[in-house]
């Protein structure tokens, strides 16, 4: 695998972990809701794999043609940027439909956890198909952003995450 993906996906890595480890410190919160319209921690998590799910098929129907893409430039730039300042203020967003259809209800914490790590393992898988001058090109899809390319793809990833720490934090409390 690329060097600048195996770093990007063992943090992504050393934060699922982390993540995990922290909710089995509370087994009890799991599937509390603070009031009717907020999620719990296990529709947060829940979310974060299926949004993560999706961008794996995704990436894996667009790595059989990679070498077709187009390349990012500035512009992807720009609006990864725009993206990732999105992600970090304390907004909400509403999930795109696609996410909402495709997030499923664990029976229990170690459901989701295993659920997880196969998202991931597949994940790894897509990665170290790609070749080092196939870094720019356009094979990942935001709803938002449009197309980027697989560092930003995993850069969204980490983003999604921390975007979801603060409202994770308040229900690990």
């Amino acid at each position: 695998m690329n060097q600048k993906l195996a770093q990007q996906f063992d943090a992504l890595e050393t934060r699922r972990n982390k993540l995990i480890a922290r909710v089995k410190q509370v087994p009890e919160k799991f599937n509390i809701k603070p009031d009717p319209a907020s999620w719990s921690i296990h529709q947060v998590l829940a979310h974060l794999i299926a949004a993560e799910k999706l961008s794996v098929q995704y990436l894996s129907k667009k790595l059989q043609g990679i070498d077709a893409a187009d390349n990012t430039g500035v512009f992807e730039e720009m609006k990864m940027m725009v993206l990732k300042i999105s992600q970090r203020l304390p907004l909400k967003f509403k999930a795109p439909q696609r996410v909402v259809e495709n997030t499923p209800s664990y029976e229990s914490l170690d459901a989701l956890a295993e659920d997880w790590s196969k998202t991931r393992h597949m994940l790894r898988a897509e990665l170290e198909k790609i070749q080092d001058h196939q870094l720019k090109k356009k094979i990942y899809k935001h709803v938002i952003a449009g197309r980027l390319n697989i560092i930003h793809a995993l850069d969204f990833l980490e983003e999604h995450i921390n975007h979801h720490m603060r409202q994770l934090n308040r229900l690990l409390q």
